[in-house]
């Protein structure tokens, strides 16, 4: 017998009262040991559209619902909700196998009998509708089911389409929508990864359906008790089981060598890199030896990720793939070699900055910032170490033009910079990053990773990419990078090609955006209109193609007359927020610096609601109530049903002082569309709604 679970049931299981939960988990249980067992009893739902639909109870309160074709060993759990509740579900769902794309599908009897009620035209008379100049076989193909074609002729523009989304597959509703958008018939196809040719389906066969990677987008197959436990214990994580075909695809790919995955915000980049880790220890490497290092640039974003491979993974799976961002791995590989020297941090590193500048000569007429950008820029990612490398070195990007001359005279400030952290037994992460990298090669060492996944690439630098390469060896699998360079807040650049990683034909794109609103995603992308901004691999990324598929309302900006006002209007907003259903939890205020944070604490004490402050190197612990309270850089990776932008005044967002840190043009306008990647990250954090907030003069990002 084979027993499966749907999306569906998952989300009315996670609203089932607590009282009864244990009943109906128990329930679960004992129907996924066995459907058949006496105690369970079938009642046919006699107003269902479906025969199929079957009614079963679990205690004075509840009902499941259950999809069981005639002769057939499929029993699928569709539903839980209150007797009445139960029954009128049912009573509105018909279940069919598409014949064209093989999907199992779940239809609205309502839309069925709307779209039997659509007056039928001639193929000569459909002068009007938005997919006018698209034929039947053509729609079939894209899995819209035959029952519903008159409804989607009858669809006028896009406005009628978003409301006929909940009518239709949403594998169906993504292609039209990406046709309303403008895409030709071959391009849907290719990017919702469905077949060139039509696939003939046995609609009667519901247990081969299971197995269309549509189908595998609502439905999951329970092969035992574990792996049930894991759906209940979080019914609402459904990231861990349902994935879109292309993100399976990824997943899965068999690739001779690196892979890069770019996509915007919310397109499932770090969900598709978290589920690769898993394929590669289970399916590729399984061995018991077989390790994966799965890091990112930032701590926290490490810590966050290791948190949901906790629920993605078994602990024999976790046990073997190491999460730990780049820095934190040099530190450890380094000290378990006797490696003397200690990371500088900011205060002393600017103490020696100082010192260093003392030589600057004044005749240059060169600022402090652009030493400490020459050294960031072209020296460090270099790796120069001597006057003669220096005169040689490419300054591609840097806006300021300097010749022989100059070189020779500003190169005392970088060697007595240098010499100045080895006086003291201190190196840059950078630098103990390129110590590692040499230790390996010079030793051969060999490292146990057969292969490493690395998330938000977009903020590693080019030695970090060099460290990468040299810790797995070049083979099939080796390297998996996902990445989006639209997001990148720290300032490292990098060209994977240059840097030993060679991804020629292996390199996808992400573009449909399943977290946020299309309002807030645009936006958001109006922010960084007409900034170059590079694919990771020295060309250009756009976000052709990038969209969202849900609604809501538009991004609102209030502007308040002073600090005191927009205190109040936090307060005011997040407690009108949970008054609409929002559990606290889902709310997040954001800020540019700690001060604005401290602000928004400020607000949130004076309205006497509780808070919790996601800090650097802890989880967002969903358990903890509260508001939660982030700077901009700790949210990356996270997302909240509701974003608040809070002080987004001007000398806040972009922030002063990463402005005037530009020393010259070039830099200035790096720096400020760093800012407005900043902005862009915070906002795409939200699935609901993003209000920005701020008094006085506003930030001039905001238009």
């Amino acid at each position: 017998m084979k027993v499966a679970i749907s999306d569906d049931f998952l989300l009315a299981f996670s609203n089932v009262q607590k009282t009864h939960q244990k009943k109906v988990r128990e329930f679960i249980e004992l129907f996924r040991e066995n459907p058949e067992a006496g105690g369970i009893q079938y009642h046919p739902v006699k107003k269902a559209r479906d025969p199929n639909l079957y009614s079963v109870r679990i205690d004075q309160a509840y009902r499941a619902i259950v999809f069981h074709p005639a002769d057939t060993d499929l029993y699928l759990l569709t539903w839980v909700d209150h007797h009445d509740e139960a029954y009128a579900w049912a009573e509105r769902k018909v279940f069919r196998v598409n014949p064209m794309t093989g999907a199992l599908q779940v239809l609205s009897a309502d839309a069925v009998e709307a779209a039997e009620a659509v007056p039928k035209k001639a193929p000569a008379a459909r002068k009007v509708g938005l997919f006018r100049k698209v034929k039947d076989e053509i729609l079939l193909q894209l899995g819209v089911p035959t029952e519903l074609v008159p409804t989607v002729r009858a669809i006028e523009d896009e406005t009628e389409l978003e409301e006929s989304r909940e009518a239709i597959p949403q594998e169906a509703y993504e292609a039209l929508y990406l046709l309303a958008a403008g895409y030709d018939a071959e391009a849907v196809l290719r990017e919702l990864e469905k077949p060139t040719e039509p696939v003939a389906a046995d609609p009667t066969d519901f247990a081969a359906a299971l197995q269309n990677d549509d189908s595998k987008r609502r439905f999951v197959v329970v092969s035992d008790a574990k792996e049930l436990a894991e759906l209940l214990n979080a019914p609402l994580d459904l990231w861990r089981v349902f994935l879109h075909p292309k993100q399976r695809k990824l997943v899965s790919v068999s690739a001779n060598g690196p892979y890069r995955v770019l996509g915007g915000a919310g397109t499932g980049k770090t969900v598709v890199a978290m589920h690769r880790a898993k394929h590669l220890v289970e399916t590729v490497f399984p061995a018991r030896g077989d390790r994966i290092l799965f890091t990112t640039f930032t701590r926290n974003l490490a810590t966050d990720i290791h948190e949901n491979l906790k629920t993605l993974c078994g602990p024999e799976l976790l046990s073997r793939i190491e999460v730990v961002n780049l820095d934190a791995w040099v530190s450890n590989f380094l000290k378990g070699r006797g490696y003397r020297f200690e990371p500088v941090f900011d205060e002393e590193n600017n103490e020696l900055w100082e010192n260093a500048l003392a030589l600057a000569p004044p005749e240059s007429g060169l600022s402090h910032e652009f030493y400490r950008q020459e050294w960031d820029e072209v020296i460090q990612p270099q790796g120069v170490s001597a006057l003669e490398e220096y005169l040689k070195a490419p300054r591609l990007g840097r806006g300021t033009k300097i010749g022989r001359r100059t070189r020779e005279a500003v190169w005392p400030v970088f060697r007595e910079y240098r010499s100045q952290l080895t006086e003291r037994g201190k190196r840059e992460y950078i630098d103990m990053i390129r110590d590692a990298r040499q230790l390996i090669e010079k030793q051969s060492i060999r490292l146990p990773y057969k292969a490493v996944v690395v998330d938000e690439a977009q903020d590693m630098s080019a030695e970090a990419y060099r460290l990468i390469r040299a810790i797995a060896s070049p083979g099939p699998n080796d390297l998996f990078i996902v990445g989006d360079a639209h997001q990148r807040i720290y300032r490292h650049r990098a060209t994977l090609g240059k840097c030993g990683i060679d991804i020629r034909g292996r390199a996808r794109k992400l573009r449909l955006n399943y977290r946020t609103t299309d309002e807030i995603r645009r936006f958001a992308v109006a922010l960084l209109e007409g900034r170059a901004i590079d694919d990771l691999d020295g060309g250009l990324d756009d976000q052709q193609g990038y969209m969202s598929l849900t609604h809501g309302p538009k991004v609102e900006v209030h502007r308040l007359k002073s600090l005191a006002d927009e205190t109040a209007f936090l307060g005011r907003h997040v407690k009108e927020l949970i008054s609409a259903g929002a559990a606290p939890e889902s709310i997040c205020i954001v800020g540019r610096t700690k001060n604005v944070v401290e602000h928004a604490k400020d607000a949130l004490r004076t309205a006497s609601l509780d808070l919790y402050e996601v800090k650097r190197e802890a989880t967002d612990n969903r358990t903890r109530p509260g508001i939660r309270v982030a700077t901009m850089h700790r949210v990356k990776g996270l997302e909240f049903d509701h974003v608040i932008v809070a002080s987004a005044n001007d000398k806040v967002i972009p922030f002063d002082k990463a402005l005037k840190a530009g020393a010259d043009q070039v830099a200035a306008r790096n720096a400020e569309t760093g800012e407005r990647a900043l902005l862009y990250v915070a906002l795409t954090r939200a699935k609901k709604s993003a209000v920005v907030s701020g008094w006085g003069a506003m930030s001039p990002f905001l238009g």
